[in-house]
């Protein structure tokens, strides 16, 4: 397994060229959100995480900014836009890092989707994830936050044009602008995003959108995250 990883990672490092962004974003509507669907009865027995809306999110900006959904074809040197997400979630094993991914991510809703992340990472973690769960994927999320890390440049999964690291959720003071102008510091929620991608199909402008669109809709999930 780990020799397969080392081969992937070196083959997507040294032929996609990376580019990496950050963008920090006051997450505090997300956990809000995490917190009342925790208590909301659809969700009863559902594994409710700030990773799901990331998920959530992702796919959702995706509609706007399909071009990001993509793969390089070698042979025929263009780009190939897919209409479907498949949405990978990188998981630590026992056996190493393996990235398995949901099928059609995207058509699924909110929690539909959490089921299906908590199905991905319990079979991964018992080492049951199959070949076809690990091929055929058009984004990924690599969640770091869960180890305490705050952001990383994450390496491309190869085939796809762009990686999300989901960074640590911590308490910060941030400045917080009311809606008449004034500027306060308050306590907040906040998190660091760090995405990579393919400069071959995503430009600078492309990917910053992207990453903007993904941090807007953590700061205010209400706007179109549950029903969207």
């Amino acid at each position: 397994m780990r020799k397969m990883t080392a081969q992937a990672m070196v083959d997507s490092a040294f032929t996609a060229p990376h580019v990496t962004e950050w963008v920090t974003v006051d997450v505090t509507a997300t956990m809000d959100l995490v917190a009342d669907l925790k208590q909301d009865k659809e969700f009863r027995d559902a594994k409710v995480t700030p990773l799901l809306v990331l998920a959530k999110a992702m796919c959702i900006a995706v509609r706007r900014h399909p071009d990001i959904n993509v793969s390089w074809d070698e042979a025929a040197q263009e780009i190939v836009r897919k209409d479907y997400v498949n949405l990978g979630i990188a998981a630590a094993t026992p056996r190493g890092l393996v990235v398995p991914n949901i099928k059609d991510a995207d058509l699924l809703g909110l929690r539909d989707l959490a089921d299906a992340i908590a199905a991905l990472t319990e079979t991964a973690r018992a080492g049951r994830t199959q070949p076809a769960e690990m091929s055929g994927g058009t984004l990924t999320i690599t969640n770091v936050g869960v180890f305490g890390v705050d952001a990383g440049t994450p390496i491309l999964n190869p085939g796809e044009a762009a990686i999300v690291a989901f960074g640590a959720v911590r308490r910060t003071p941030w400045v917080v602008t009311a809606a008449d102008g004034t500027e306060s510091i308050e306590p907040r929620w906040v998190t660091t995003l760090a995405m990579s991608f393919d400069h071959r199909m995503v430009d600078g402008e492309l990917g910053s959108r992207y990453l903007a669109d993904v941090a807007a809709l953590l700061a205010d999930p209400r706007r179109g995250l549950v029903w969207g």
